[in-house]
């Protein structure tokens, strides 16, 4: 089949013969909201969408310590129906020249074209220089990137973190770590590939980051060794979402400095704050009887499957209600666009556009606005309001965004 010709492309664009078999599976749109349950538990809303796939458990608050979500979860809209876990990543909106927004649409993956939503691709791959990956364990949750990056040294810390312009669908070359500045005649995939390396002990620190890392040199696909504070070998996720940004080709409904035009929901032009979220959730120990052997592409005997069409039916109510679909006015949360923006070069051109939750009306902190929890309250070009709201205080980002924290 052709999407197991794509898996042996990929394999051969990594540069190494040892690394030969990845699972690949299909997950559908599970619910697509502002919640963030690692980042902010019990917070809904939270600060920008997300688009989330897997298991039913999905929730505002995914406490560890009070449930297993392998053993709990009822259904999955993955294609393998041991899988519960839970994997998301921001959202992508195009801004019209009038300034109003639309969400880009997701597209299916190669061999998984019935997916509700698009949906993504996972990846699971097993093979490190011959050596077999510990599976990860209930409770292990983990984040790569950050929203808050705007710039490409900011970025390099996440050097797996990439974007393809899709000439074909089977175009896996040409990958830039900031958003293609052309139009792409397929769409654009985002292509977020988690650290491979693991302090063998922590399964969720508070930054959810610290306890993995990348190798030490090269890639987990270049056989890079793993650093000595985390030696263990975890598999490698890899997550492909493609974003079908076909009927916004036109040159015409671009910025007038020809600027790409698409923004992230976590108010983002360049693509440098590009992140994923993950919440294990496998059933006891089919992970790692997929990982101890080898099993390769869509089907694996060791693990029970669904079709696609079954993994449709999987869904979760929403807790927010909000519309983040049609033409809208701002980023779903009046999230605000930090960094650099077409025609501007840098900072906010628009600052009395409102602060994520401050003074909609922008003005000064001797205005007596405040900003609200998670809001923006500073940054280069910032001229909104500063103040937090009680019980907040306003934390530097980075240069183009100071948030209420």
């Amino acid at each position: 089949m052709r999407h197991n010709s794509l898996v042996a492309s990929v394999l051969a664009l990594a540069g190494t013969p040892t690394v030969h078999a990845i699972l690949r599976f299909s997950c559908s749109e599970l619910v697509t909201e502002r919640l963030d349950p690692l980042v902010f538990p019990g917070v809904a809303p939270s600060p920008h969408l997300h688009q989330i796939v897997g298991g039913n458990m999905f929730n505002t608050t995914m406490d560890p310590n009070r449930h297993n979500i392998g053993e709990e979860a009822t259904c999955t809209t993955c294609t393998f129906s041991e899988d519960f876990s839970n994997y998301w990543t921001a959202t992508l909106f195009f801004r019209a020249r009038n300034g109003s927004f639309i969400r880009v649409p997701q597209r299916p993956n190669i061999g998984f074209e019935q997916a509700r939503g698009g949906g993504m691709t996972v990846y699971y791959t097993a093979t490190y220089q011959n050596d077999k990956p510990k599976a990860f364990a209930p409770g292990f949750r983990m984040i790569v990137g950050n929203p808050t990056y705007r710039t490409a040294a900011e970025a390099a810390r996440y050097r797996q973190l990439t974007f393809t312009c899709l000439e074909t669908m089977y175009t896996r070359t040409g990958e830039t770590t900031d958003m293609p500045k052309q139009p792409c005649k397929e769409g654009i995939m985002a292509n977020v590939r988690f650290p491979t390396c693991w302090d063998g002990k922590t399964l969720d620190p508070p930054d959810h980051s610290s306890h993995v890392a990348y190798p030490t040199s090269g890639t987990f696909e270049s056989g890079g060794p793993c650093p000595a504070s985390h030696p263990v070998k975890i598999p490698q996720l890899f997550y492909e979402v493609i974003w079908d940004t076909r009927r916004f080709n036109d040159r015409s409904l671009w910025p007038e400095d020809g600027s790409q035009p698409f923004v992230w929901s976590y108010g983002d032009y360049t693509g440098y704050g590009t992140h994923g979220d993950y919440v294990f959730g496998w059933k006891g120990d089919s992970l790692q009887r997929a990982m101890d052997a080898n099993c390769d592409g869509p089907t694996c005997a060791q693990l029970k499957s669904q079709s696609i069409a079954a993994a449709n039916q999987c869904r979760v109510d929403k807790h927010v209600a909000e519309n983040v679909d049609g033409w809208l006015s701002e980023l779903p949360g009046a999230m605000p666009i930090t960094g650099p923006q077409p025609g501007s070069g840098s900072g906010n051109p628009n600052p009395g556009n409102g602060g994520g939750g401050g003074n909609p009306g922008g003005g000064n902190s001797g205005g007596g606005c405040q900003v609200a929890k998670w809001g923006q309250c500073g940054g280069q070009g910032w001229t909104g309001c500063t103040t937090c709201a009680a019980g907040s205080t306003c934390r530097a980002q980075n240069q183009w965004y100071s948030q209420c924290l």
